[in-house]
């Protein structure tokens, strides 16, 4: 008793702790998801922001800047697709790709800003729709680390973009520098403030992230761990049971077989005398029908006798070709996957749920045709029983077979199902976890 006590609370315990740890991760996913998808988009922005601006500032100023303004291609034409030509390889082998194979670094990034600004002010000497392309800067200055850089970069962006335009490097009023002076020192305040945010959530935000992954990880390792617990409690009370019956055996059978020869030699010995000797038989008799009972009762309790000569593929082809030939109904059977070496249990359980499956269609289906199918998915087994026979509405399945082959997988931690029709046959599925001899996983569990 102490022994099945101590087996149910751990496997109390663990079922608590699942089933806190699935309500913590739910929390934590739903709480951070709308975080993580602002990060994914944040991420793409960056990604996208040079091509997207580079393209649209390029196409504005060959199909609408220089027709209107009645300039000819040439020789400002060659020298602005020389300058976008080297802007694409600047931006590519600088930024998408260090970014894409994760190898950009904080010297890097400020390397390639220098080299974009630049190139931006460049552009704009020819055509001031570059200033589009110029905007790029500000979203590569949350590239820069530690956070004061990115700032400095801001106000680098800022001062090229504004400077360009306004023209204070050719006229240098004081009216117009004041003027650029404020609108650099807001600007640079504006979208500083962001990198600084910046700064100090987004590392906490994906440090949460990936603590989520981790956690989901960990629930997974923990439902295997708690399939084990289940099948090593499982065959504990298994070996209990064993033990249990072996001293029922030795009290109960093997006395009655001692007390059988003992009367049966009395009688052998009162031959002589008709009355001592019938008396004596009589015992006997008596010992040998509880002794039957006794023996039936604990014959119920152990594993059948088909799983004993064989695994549990070839005990169910043994199990339906004998009822096949019983009942005169086709039966086919079908074993997929990689066979492996499951706790006995679990064996026991499935074995049980094809026998009784048969059992109620022998009885109630009036069946022609009965597929058995035992499939081996890695991480579970799952066991087919269908027929073609009459089926049953919903609700009316609930018989004691049913309700015991249930608790016998639900026992193994698995579940059954049960899917039937008037007219369209019957299908019982039963899927429980491939849990090997000892209460270790699967191969396939343990792979993946």
């Amino acid at each position: 008793m102490t022994r099945d006590a101590g087996t149910g609370e751990r496997l109390n315990f663990a079922a608590h702790e699942s089933a806190i740890s699935q309500e913590a991760a739910i929390a934590n996913r739903s709480r951070l998801a709308w975080k993580a998808e602002q990060l994914r988009v944040w991420d793409l922005l960056q990604l996208v922001s040079p091509w997207l601006l580079l393209a649209i500032s390029t196409a504005i100023h060959f199909s609408w800047v220089l027709p209107t303004s009645g300039e000819p291609f040439w020789p400002d034409g060659p020298a602005v697709l020389g300058l976008v030509a080297i802007s694409v390889l600047w931006v590519l082998f600088g930024h998408t790709l260090p970014i894409r194979r994760r190898t950009l670094r904080p010297t890097s990034a400020g390397i390639y800003l220098v080299g974009l600004l630049a190139s931006c002010v460049t552009l704009m000497t020819y055509s001031d729709i570059f200033l589009v392309f110029t905007i790029a800067g500000f979203f590569h200055a949350y590239l820069l680390r530690p956070w004061p850089l990115g700032v400095l970069g801001v106000l680098a962006t800022s001062v090229a973009l504004n400077g360009s335009v306004m023209r204070v490097w050719a006229h240098p009023a004081p009216d117009v520098l004041a003027e650029f002076i404020l609108i650099v020192a807001v600007q640079t305040a504006a979208i500083g403030v962001g990198i600084l945010l910046t700064a100090h959530t987004e590392p906490e935000e994906r440090r949460r992230e990936e603590l989520v992954e981790r956690l989901e990880a960990a629930l997974h390792e923990n439902a295997g761990l708690h399939a084990q617990l289940v099948a090593q409690a499982r065959e504990s009370g298994a070996q209990d049971e064993r033990q249990r019956l072996a001293g029922e055996i030795h009290d109960t059978l093997a006395q009655g077989l001692a007390g059988i020869i003992t009367q049966l030699q009395a009688a052998e010995r009162s031959a002589r005398a008709p009355g001592e000797a019938e008396e004596h038989v009589a015992r006997a008799l008596r010992l040998a029908r509880d002794s039957l009972t006794e023996a039936r009762r604990s014959v119920r309790a152990l594993a059948p006798q088909e799983l004993g000569r064989a695994h549990l593929p070839d005990a169910l082809r043994t199990l339906t070709e004998r009822w096949s030939e019983d009942q005169g109904i086709r039966t086919q059977v079908e074993v997929t996957g990689t066979r492996e070496p499951l706790s006995p249990a679990i064996e026991v359980s499935l074995f049980r749920v094809a026998q009784e499956s048969l059992t109620n269609v022998a009885k109630h289906a009036e069946a022609s045709r009965v597929g058995v199918t035992l499939s081996y998915t890695g991480t579970e087994v799952l066991l087919d029983v269908r027929d073609d026979g009459r089926g049953f509405t919903n609700g009316v399945g609930t018989g004691f077979g049913l309700t015991s082959m249930r608790q016998r997988i639900r026992g193994v931690g698995g579940h059954v199902e049960v899917q039937s029709a008037p007219g369209e046959g019957t299908s019982v599925s039963a899927r429980v976890p491939a849990i090997a001899p000892g209460g270790t996983g699967a191969k396939g569990e343990t792979d993946g």
